[in-house]
């Protein structure tokens, strides 16, 4: 029988009960999708196709280097226990132009935005006109194949032996290099200077143990993150998952001005400065969140996430921060992001280097004005309804969750014509004067759409 996507309880993948469906699909599903693969070290690929069939042969061929799901997990579990390493990632995605070139109809596919592609979806993203994007995103890119691991040698290793596999009638029109971003404390940021990777959704039920609360429920279905293979020997137990790729430029220099600013406009002054980056983010930069505390926490304390903002209507956490708009946590039990079914599984990485401390006080003109951002990924069971939906009802909306909320402040793209306005004091009724929206500091530099294929569909190549 199918695979249940829709259960009301997290996957417990490693029961003796499990129906023999549910095991195929975890020996089949790629790695990184249900549970975030380490990746410090990231190479990401991208490849154009002139020969279906080389094409094909080159995909067969990297099954030999990845593996499944269940072998993941199995290797988080024994990291857990024993500290021992794991293997490398290798995960394998193709566009829908790469599809065809294998000489696959791709009317299996229910997603609209994949079988449209990322280009094609401008008017409904408000991404800059194509002609500006780098070079590599604009060319035809057939598939993208992702090597990560915790330290660079073993992406070395398997990037040459990917390489090795690739026929003369293929070309890597591009590539992409991650690195693992981190403060002080040892904990991932993004190049803002803020702790990054919080809210994910979570699918397994060891993961849903570690996290539990009482004001925010982070399990969610499987429905959230996995597709039937519909080119796969078997659709209803082999599963894919639909990847959004988008590299995005960072302007650490305006952000930072953008937050010196905010904190004049609201009067700040010493250590209360920190306030108005937080407002504009939702978290202080070590993570703690402004819904709980006006203060950061000890940079000792984990990073809270059991919280909710339906009874905040933005005296703590403003309606306009970016943690909210992405992430409205209207309930205990998810809300709208469970009713519409629009959490995302992020995966993204940081790149570019830094002369300067991401995440110290220092003035903005020591920041950069570019070369550095997120290679920005999410795994996501519709395209359309996730990514497409977050980013244009929700991120680009100026009345979302509320009237006057303005753009998000870090990922909202389009005019910013409404003034938004911030508590006088943490947690009080009054609000000032209306603030000019932070300017747009974050650029789509290019990125395409693809399906993450089972492993038995790239088998049966």
């Amino acid at each position: 029988m199918p695979v249940n996507l829709s259960n009301g309880k997290p996957l417990a993948w490693d029961s003796p009960g499990l129906d023999a469906d549910t095991k195929a699909m975890l020996d089949n599903l790629q790695p990184n999708i249900l549970q975030a693969h380490v990746r410090e070290h990231l190479s990401v690929l991208f490849v154009h196709f002139d020969d279906g069939p080389d094409g094909k042969r080159f995909l067969r061929g990297l099954v030999a280097l990845m593996k499944s799901a269940r072998k993941h997990l199995e290797e988080v579990r024994a990291f857990n226990k024993t500290q021992a390493p794991g293997t490398p990632y290798v995960g394998v995605g193709i566009s829908k132009l790469g599809y065809l070139k294998l000489g696959h109809s791709t009317t299996g596919f229910t997603d609209n935005a994949f079988k449209s592609g990322l280009k094609r979806r401008k008017d409904t993203l408000s991404d800059p006109p194509v002609s500006s994007w780098e070079a590599p995103y604009q060319k035809e890119i057939h598939a993208v194949v992702l090597i990560g691991d915790a330290t660079e040698a073993p992406v070395t290793a398997t990037r040459e032996r990917v390489l090795a596999l690739l026929p003369a009638s293929a070309t890597i029109v591009g590539e992409e290099t991650g690195q693992g971003l981190r403060n002080a404390q040892g904990r991932g940021i993004e190049h803002f200077g803020y702790i990054d990777g919080r809210s994910q959704p979570l699918f397994l039920a060891d993961q849903v143990a570690e996290e539990s609360g009482h004001n925010w429920t982070p399990f969610f279905p499987l429905s959230h993150v996995l597709a039937a293979d519909p080119l796969a020997p078997k659709p209803s137990r082999h599963m894919g998952s639909y990847l959004v790729f988008r590299k995005l430029e960072q302007n650490v220099r305006a952000f930072r001005q953008a937050e010196e600013d905010l904190a004049d406009g609201l009067g700040l002054a010493g250590a209360d400065r920190a306030l108005a980056g937080a407002m504009l983010v939702g978290r202080f930069r070590n993570g703690t969140p402004l819904r709980l505390h006006g203060k950061p926490s000890s940079d000792g304390h984990p990073v809270q996430n059991d919280f909710s903002y339906r009874d905040d209507l933005g005296s703590k956490c403003p309606v306009s921060a970016h943690i909210r708009k992405a992430n409205p946590r209207d309930s205990k039990d998810g809300g709208l992001e469970r009713i519409l079914g629009v959490m995302m599984a992020r995966r993204g990485q940081t790149y570019g280097t830094r002369t300067d401390t991401p995440w110290d006080d220092a003035p903005p003109q020591t920041r950069p004005t570019g070369g550095v951002g997120l290679l920005f990924m999410a795994f996501n069971a519709s395209l359309q309804a996730q990514f497409e939906f977050t980013q244009q009802t929700w991120a680009d909306n100026p009345d979302f969750p509320a009237e006057g909320s303005g753009h998000d402040p870090v990922t909202g793209q389009g005019k910013r014509d409404v003034k938004v306005v911030f508590p006088k004091v943490w947690g009080g009724d009054e609000f000032g004067s209306p603030q000019p929206q932070v300017p747009q500091t974050v650029t789509l530099k290019g990125g395409e759409y693809f399906f993450m294929p089972s492993l038995a569909y790239l088998k049966s190549l």
